[in-house]
This record gives structure tokens, C-alpha cells and sequence, in this order.
């Protein structure tokens, strides 16, 4: 997630981004990525922060919100050199975030980009740094598993690592399984790969992949389709030609038995022992060019906050002591079940406020780095249906209030209650979808899980997913990874397989390989049907699953989760006949939640 430009400029905010989260003002974007959104903002003292919101469908899962609380109570007992320590956080509220502390350089897989590999000087004492880093990680009894050239950032200093399982609860659910792989492939360690028990020792591979990686510009285990390259990584010896001879200690870093591999402790002393004149951290520890970008980006942060200060005033609290006027007036009403007013709103910081952009006093740029100001927008409608939420008072004025609506409301609720018990128990799925116009617009309760007035959920869509044969996919995982059983059970029953690819379980005329749901809700669309979520809750053509024979590249398939997501899925192709493995590859479009779970029917 790249911050700057080459000439050190932070990307200026865009419409849809926040005014203020929990009292700190967004000034800039630093990236985005698949957890959410990371800006530069401050601390009421100046001190610059990197302020990570998370993207709305994850805020709504409810296995993600909980292992988000957890990563981010570990996260705080890193406190080390060599990482970016929490300073702030909320993971109750409506849109959770968390703040660290930013650091003013590129992340290591940027700077090899751009720049080439690095000398062997800056070489070891990156390895070494990070290294340290690990062992205060793995100290507070954290297993980083996604260690990678992009969770290293360079600073003045020396590195710094982050994210040191923050962002593994974007893949929430997929942690809760027997034998299920977290981590972005190409950095895997062979036993995460396989599911099998994952150690520190797993870091230190990651750490031998990433040290090739900064040495020789390229992964030691090559590119290409994720499952290819983790075939490699578990069957296969390291590619590590043009390795410099003083990082020969690499090799044992990527030992396929963890315990062949050094301890982080020992990989320090391997640098100490390779570095002639002894390993010195400085302020010259990085190449010119990089060091060049590091000064323009603090430089850029330091003249952001100035001006943000100049055009905003001074920072101010937590949205905790705003007046209740304002909070209504920049949050719209939400349904009933989620009330705006909650008891711990008095706690900094506990509900984080994220309200539409503005359009802050006029004011000229004094330099080309400030973001423009956003174009104003007009005031979001309130939820479908949702009614002006009652001040808290007495349970007989809660008690009049409601019985004012309902004569209000009178025989017209009646109809509506009636027809939305009728769709709710037919699991969201309303026949009245044919026949009577399009009722799966936001605020409909056809396809939805009873009379909720909530709008559709926004789809996600997921590029080029390969799923070899015997493995599954989860719709709550971003992006979706392959999964499997150890044992080599059938991946038709495996754990919340939403979407597998396998053999046929049962004897068949057809006996081609077969996709499906463990739902067993999955619709063959026709040719002249397009893929959508109106599409889907109207069809009810239900199969188990799907013969690979009767698929072709455009083919689309409507599925149906037990956990109330819809998807579509776009069937792209298949591995070469005769070629070394056996894979399907797929487009993925989901809509989380949008239905009744059915164990819940």
C-alpha cells in the first residue's frame, strides 16, 4: 500500500472518506488494501499516526470484529525497535480502526521495485532488524504469519514490521478450521501451506524469503498461480541463484523441517558474524535514493500538518464531547438494531464517528503536497424505513410512542408484517421475486433474512482465484484461499466449503470432476441470465452441484451459503490437461449476509 509519489507527494483524501474518525482528522491517504483504508493524520500533540479503518462488509461479520479485538489487544504488548507500536484503537464501534505509528518510508517491496536489490551492507542489517523485531513478536507470544516484503517498511533508522497479525483478521473465519492456511502464499513456510501447526520457526522461513527477496529482487520459489508456487515451497529446493556468499546462512532459514532452521537470535548472530566491521545501525544504513524519499516524506508530513492545522484549527477530542446535534446530524439513523446511542459512548474514543466528507473553509494550498479539498456532498438518506430514534425516558413514553406508530401505521403494517413473515420463513428466498418487478432493491425484504429494512450488502469481487481440485473456497475470507482437508476427505464436506472443486462423490453417468456448495444450493445460470443478486434470490433451480462438462468459459453459477452469503461465480477455466497440477480458475463476486443463515431457519 504505497503512500507517495516518487516525489514524495501523499495522495489527497477522495469523496467517500471520512471527515474525522473518532476525533483524529484524515489529512492524507497513505494505501488501501483488502482489510480497508490507512490515512495520515495526528495526535492532538502533532505527532503523525498511519489511521486504519476497516471496509464496511468486514466491520459486519461478526467472527472477523472478534478476532480483530484480539490481534489488536496482542498487537499492544509489541513494543520494540524494530515495529510500529498501537497507539489508539476502537473495535466495538460501527466502522473499527486502529492507529500506529507512522513511519515516514517506504515498505521494502516498493523500495526493491523501484530501486533494485539492496547492497549487502543494508542487507544485513535489514535481516538482522528484522530479526530483532521477530523476537520481541514472538516474545509477547505472537506468531507474526504474514510476514512479507510489504509488512516491512523502511525508515531512517532502520525497519520496521507491522501488521503482525492485524491484518490476519481479514481472514477471520478461515482461522477457526482444522488444517487451514493464513498468509499470502509466496511467504508461506511448507507447514503453513499444508495446515499443518505453525511456530516461530515459520516466521524464520518468511524471514529467508524475504531476505532473498531484498537480495535478488524476485521470491526464492518463483511467481505464478498461488497453488504452484506453495507446491514449490513444500516439494521443491530454493531457487537462490545470485545470492551475495554473506547471506549464505539464507539456506538454512528455508529448511523445509522448522526445526533445521536457526533461531531469530541466531540469524542476529549470523549477520554480526558476516559483517565485517560489525553491525551499526545509522542514518545511513539505506541506499542515497531511498534515503532521498524518506526526507521528502517527512518533509511532506511535517508541511501537511502545518497547514492542516492552518485550515481545520486546532485538533480536537474525541466526538464523545461534541454536542448530540452534531453526532445526529452526521450520522444517519440506523435500524433499529443497531441504535446510534450506546452506553459507552462517554469512553474515548469507544465509537468512532465517520461522517461525510466536507468542504473545509476556503483556503489556498501553500504547496503542491496538500490534498484538495473534496467536492461536497449532499446528506445521505436515512436507512429504508427507519424511524427518528426517542430520547431515553420513561418505558411509558417508549411504550405511547410505539403505539402511536402502530395506529399510524394501521392496516398497511398488517399486509407488510404478514408478507414478511411469509419470505422469512421461506428462508429469504420470496417467491414474489417473478412476476410482481424487481423487489431486491435496498430495503426490500424479498431475499432477505425477515421484515429487516437494511439495504442490500455492496458486492466484493474476487480476480483469478484458483482452486485446485480437492480444495475449497470461503466467501467471509478476503480474498478467498484455497482449503483442504489433511485426512483427503472430500471437499463437498468439508468445513463451510461455500465453494469446492472435486471428483464426484457418487457414481454417476458423468464422471468429470464437480463443483458445489456444502449448501447444496448452486443454480447453473442460462446464457441469456446475468449474474446478480436479483438473479440468484429469483432462481430456484437448486443442484448439489455441478458437472465440470457442462461448464464453459463465461459460465455462471449462483451459490447459496449456510452462513447467508450469495456469490457468483464466474468459471474462467481449467488447468492444461496434461499439465502438473489440477486446478479451476474463477471469478468471485459475493454479497456478504445477504440472506438468512440457514442453520438460523
Amino acid at each position: 500500500m504505497g503512500g507517495l509519489q516518487s516525489d514524495g507527494q501523499f495522495r489527497p483524501l477522495e469523496s467517500g472518506d471520512p471527515q474525522t474518525v473518532a476525533g483524529y482528522r484524515p489529512v492524507a491517504r497513505l494505501g488501501s488494501g483488502g482489510m480497508g483504508t490507512v490515512y495520515l493524520s495526528y495526535t492532538p500533540g502533532g505527532h503523525p499516526i498511519a489511521l486504519k479503518t476497516i471496509r464496511p462488509e468486514l466491520s459486519e461479520d461478526p467472527e472477523f470484529r472478534r478476532r480483530f479485538r484480539q490481534e489488536v489487544q496482542a498487537a499492544q504488548r509489541v513494543q520494540g525497535l524494530y515495529t510500529a507500536p498501537v497507539i489508539d484503537y476502537d473495535t466495538e464501534g460501527t466502522r473499527p480502526w486502529l492507529a500506529t505509528a507512522y513511519v515516514p518510508g517506504p515498505s521494502l517491496a516498493a523500495a526493491v521495485t523501484e530501486h533494485g536489490p539492496l547492497p549487502v551492507s543494508t542487507l544485513l542489517l535489514l535481516i538482522a532488524g528484522v530479526a530483532e523485531a521477530l523476537t520481541v513478536i514472538h516474545g509477547a507470544g505472537i506468531v507474526h504469519r504474514d510476514l512479507k516484503p510489504s509488512n516491512v517498511l523502511l525508515a531512517g533508522d532502520g525497519p520496521r514490521v507491522i501488521d503482525f497479525g492485524i491484518a490476519r483478521a481479514a481472514d477471520a473465519t478461515a482461522l477457526t478450521g482444522t488444517g487451514v492456511s493464513v498468509g499470502t502464499p509466496a511467504f508461506m513456510s511448507p507447514e503453513q501451506a499444508t495446515g499443518q501447526e505453525i511456530t516461530p520457526a515459520s516466521d524464520v522461513f518468511a524471514l529467508g524469503q524475504v531476505a532473498a527477496f531484498a537480495a535478488r529482487g524476485s521470491g526464492a520459489y518463483g511467481d505464478g498461480p498461488s497453488h504452484a508456487v506453495l507446491y514449490r515451497i513444500v516439494h521443491e529446493e530454493p531457487d537462490l541463484t545470485g545470492l551475495p556468499e554473506a547471506l549464505g546462512f539464507v539456506t538454512r532459514c528455508l529448511a523445509k523441517d522448522p526445526a533445521d532452521r536457526p533461531s531469530c537470535a541466531e540469524v542476529i548472530a549470523l549477520c554480526q558474524e558476516a559483517s565485517p566491521g560489525g553491525l551499526r545501525q545509522s542514518g545511513e544504513w539505506l541506499p542515497e535514493a531511498i534515503g532521498t524519499q524518506i526526507t521528502r516524506r517527512v518533509s511532506a508530513s511535517a508541511a501537511l500538518a502545518a497547514q492542516s492545522a492552518v485550515t481545520t484549527g486546532p485538533p480536537q477530542g474525541p466526538p464523545a464531547t461534541a454536542p448530540a446535534t452534531q453526532l445526529t446530524a452526521a450520522v444517519p439513523a440506523p435500524p433499529p438494531t443497531a441504535p446510534l446511542t450506546r452506553p459507552d459512548l462517554a469512553t474515548p474514543h469507544a465509537a468512532p464517528t465517520l461522517t461525510a466528507p466536507h468542504t473545509p473553509p476556503p483556503a489556498t494550498p501553500a504547496a503542491s503536497y496538500l490534498p484538495p479539498a473534496p467536492p461536497a456532498a449532499a446528506p445521505r438518506a436515512p436507512w429504508p424505513g427507519a424511524q427518528p430514534q426517542p430520547r431515553r425516558g420513561s418505558r411509558a413514553g417508549v411504550i405511547a410512542a410505539v403505539v402511536a406508530a402502530a395506529l399510524a401505521v394501521g392496516v398497511g403494517c398488517g399486509v407488510y408484517l404478514s408478507k414478511a413473515h411469509t419470505d422469512t420463513k421461506r428462508g429469504g428466498t420470496s417467491t414474489s421475486a417473478k412476476g410482481s418487478g424487481d423487489h431486491s432493491g435496498p430495503g426490500s425484504a424479498t431475499g432477505s433474512s425477515g421484515p429487516s429494512t437494511r439495504p442490500d450488502p455492496k458486492p466484493v469481487t474476487f480476480k483469478g482465484i484458483n482452486i485446485p481440485k480437492g480444495y475449497w473456497v470461503r466467501f467471509a475470507d478476503s480474498p478467498p484461499k484455497p482449503l483442504h482437508d489433511e485426512n483427503g476427505s472430500n471437499a463437498r464436506f468439508g468445513d463451510s466449503a461455500d465453494f469446492y472443486y472435486d471428483d464426484d462423490a457418487f457414481v454417476s453417468d458423468d464422471q468429470t470432476p464437480v463443483v458445489g456448495g456444502n449448501s447444496k444450493k448452486v443454480v447453473l445460470l442460462n446464457n441469456a441470465e446475468k449474474g446478480s443478486l436479483a438473479t440468484c434470490r429469483a432462481e430456484t433451480r437448486y443442484a448439489e452441484d455441478i458437472h465440470l462438462s457442462q461448464l464453459s468459459t463465461g459460465s455462471q453459477i449462483c451459490v447459496h451459503t449456510v452462513s447467508g452469503h450469495i456469490a457468483v461465480v464466474t468459471y474462467k477455466g481449467a488447468a492444461p490437461r496434461n499439465g502438473p497440477s489440477d486446478y479451476i480458475s474463477v471469478d468471485i463476486t459475493v454479497w456478504r449476509n445477504a440472506e438468512q443463515p440457514s442453520g438460523d431457519q
